[in-house]
């Protein structure tokens, strides 16, 4: 039988392990990598990771770690395009990437606003992001974000949060295949679908559900 001794050295231990892999994700996200061209997080997507909507940067604040780490390693291999972003993720050690997604992860939200699906839509934009448009094969947007667009799990990362620019940006990514990194080009299916209004219209709506409050 392992003694008292023994497992209190392990817990020990883990505790060490497990803070120096937050500070380290920590200085990832303030300061850089080690390597040079790994910049800091901060300073495109602000000192609390809501990102900087007049910029175009997205929030990455309590964003899951496993979809953002996806989202890096698809920048690092190509699959997802940005001249930014692609030689930034490639200059990040794993190490890194391991400890700032999990410091990302791990830092306050905004406060969203409840959007119920039941409710009768106020906007032909707020028809399609609760209740889809099935008579073109157009799922509700909440139907695989959440309700609200909170996110859902590691695939369906929030949409209420993010600024309507980046909201709208990727949505015309994806529509013209400059964006092609998800299972089964679900995401581009759907942006096909879109005319520029609606595109327009669902990444304004899902942009409103976002107050200035922040939860921890």
């Amino acid at each position: 039988m392992m003694s008292l001794d023994r497992v209190l050295m392990g817990s020990a231990l883990l505790l060490m392990l497990g803070s120096a892999h937050a500070l380290e994700g920590k200085k990832v996200f303030a300061e850089g990598g080690v390597q040079p061209g790994a910049a800091a997080c901060m300073a495109c997507h602000g000192a609390d990771g809501l990102g900087l909507a007049a910029a175009g940067f997205p929030r990455l604040a309590g964003l899951p770690a496993a979809y953002l780490r996806k989202q890096l390693d698809d920048f690092r291999s190509g699959a997802r395009s940005s001249p930014v972003m692609q030689s930034l993720a490639k200059a990040l050690t794993e190490e890194e990437i391991a400890a700032v997604t999990q410091t990302l992860a791990a830092m306050p939200t905004p406060a969203v606003a409840t959007a119920h699906r039941s409710a009768t839509p106020g906007s032909p934009a707020e028809k399609l992001a609760l209740q889809g448009a099935w008579d073109r094969q157009i799922p509700a947007c909440v139907s695989c974000h959440g309700p609200s667009g909170v996110g859902v799990g590691e695939a369906f990362p929030p949409l209420a949060g993010q600024s309507a620019a980046y909201l709208a940006g990727q949505l015309n990514a994806w529509q013209s295949g400059a964006r092609h990194n998800d299972p089964n080009d679900l995401m581009g299916h759907i942006a096909k679908s879109l005319t520029a209004e609606e595109v327009q219209g669902v990444a304004t709506y899902f942009a409103s559900l976002s107050g200035q409050e922040v939860k921890p």
